[in-house]
């Protein structure tokens, strides 16, 4: 059985996203890095092995890798919702949007305040020119982090395009 930071929910998360609703730009950001830190932690150093195997193997352009790394560290702790996460990322890399979509769910069924996963949705919905649906999700992001990179800059981009339309 995962642990309770496999779904995002801990005193520790708690406490970081009440303190991330008013903490200003710099501060927000180290309170980010800790949320991320917090959600990266699976209650196994087997686990933490694979995800960080999987997010090496990103950077190092293998997304392919990545994936064969986060499907072991799924299909061994499928309550971990960062290696769902991690693997939505690699697959996007790969352009495969649908499997990526359906690990954000996943993600989001376990991780409901997981900025990061709607973020990557908003990015997919841009990307797919479903801007209502990006609009939306982005701002279901900014509602949990008022300071996620780029979601502002995001979401009235979308805003400025769908104006254009209307006009």
């Amino acid at each position: 059985m995962a642990s309770a930071s496999a779904f995002g929910q801990t005193a520790t998360l708690d406490d970081l996203f009440a303190r991330l609703k008013t903490a200003d730009k710099a501060e927000s950001q180290r309170i980010t890095q800790d949320i991320w830190i917090e959600w990266s932690k699976s209650g196994s150093p087997a686990m933490d092995l694979l995800l960080e195997r999987g997010r090496n193997a990103m950077a190092h352009g293998a997304p392919e890798v990545a994936i064969e790394h986060l499907t072991a560290l799924i299909d061994h702790d499928p309550e971990f919702a960062e290696g769902w996460n991690a693997r939505a990322t690699a697959y996007y890399q790969t352009g495969n949007l649908g499997p990526a979509i359906a690990d954000i769910g996943q993600v989001l069924t376990l991780n409901p305040r997981h900025f990061g996963a709607l973020a990557g949705l908003g990015a997919i919905f841009e990307e797919l020119d479903k801007p209502s649906e990006a609009l939306e999700v982005y701002r279901a992001a900014l509602a949990i982090n008022p300071h996620a990179d780029g979601v502002d800059q995001a979401i009235r981009r979308i805003e400025t395009k769908l104006q254009g339309k209307d006009l």
